[in-house]
């Protein structure tokens, strides 16, 4: 198992990603993991020696589910995962800094960023495997951590929809300046995946580009478990 993840990330269609991420925000991805790399995953969640800390939403008010963060040093899988997505969407965030009109920051390997976060003592690992039941739902959220943040991460679906769930869908809802929000409701494959925004994106407006800040979350969820694992690239405090 993960023996190619790097080559598959690679072999993606970047090209088309980027642009998606420019026009719309977010890229919907076909699924990267096989069913058995998913499965291996779902298993992980009850091995409490993988994890730093586990959070209940709803003793938080953050929805109503379950979720872990991984902790150092990270699995084998999870680390390929985060150092292969990073060095495309650096890119990206590269990209959209230049579009605000400023300068590039983000370094094109991921021990060099964490290298930023370790600098204003951001340590704590944040990639994490979440667990919805039926009602489970994540309330509207951002992943900040810290003065540091990457401006994406990635969200895999580990289980079947339709067949081992159904509800749960990824929302992301942009607020657009003096406008009413806008909602995304995506749906994902078993091993497939979303790429979007950690805070804000930049959108093109008459005058340039503005930011419209982003939060995401998941729809409440009608039958059966959904799993979810989450990448995010910058440490947490």
């Amino acid at each position: 198992m993960f023996q190619d993840i790097q080559a598959r990330i690679k072999s993606l269609n970047w090209e088309s990603i980027q642009n998606e991420l420019d026009e719309q925000g977010f890229a919907k991805l076909p699924a990267i993991l096989t069913k058995e790399e998913c499965d291996y995953f779902i298993e992980l969640y009850s091995e409490e020696g993988s994890y730093r800390t586990t959070i209940n939403m709803t003793r938080y008010r953050f929805g109503n589910g379950e979720y872990k963060y991984f902790s150092y040093p990270l699995p084998e899988a999870i680390q390929r995962l985060r150092e292969s997505f990073y060095p495309e969407l650096s890119k990206t965030a590269n990209r959209w800094l230049g579009y605000l009109k400023k300068p590039a920051q983000f370094p094109d390997n991921l021990q060099e960023f964490l290298k930023s976060c370790e600098e204003y003592e951001q340590t704590r690992p944040t990639p994490l495997i979440l667990k919805y039941e039926k009602g489970g739902f994540n309330c509207l959220h951002q992943d900040l951590y810290g003065d540091v943040f990457f401006p994406f991460q990635v969200v895999f679906v580990l289980n079947q929809r339709d067949k081992d769930y159904t509800g749960g869908e990824s929302l992301l809802v942009e607020q657009i300046p003096r406008a009413q929000s806008r909602a995304h409701v995506i749906t994902l494959e078993q091993g497939g995946a979303l790429i979007f925004p950690t805070n804000h994106r930049p959108s093109l407006g008459k005058k340039g580009y503005y930011k419209n800040t982003v939060r995401h979350g998941v729809s409440t969820v009608t039958t059966g478990e959904r799993y979810g694992l989450g990448i995010i690239f910058h440490d947490s405090k």
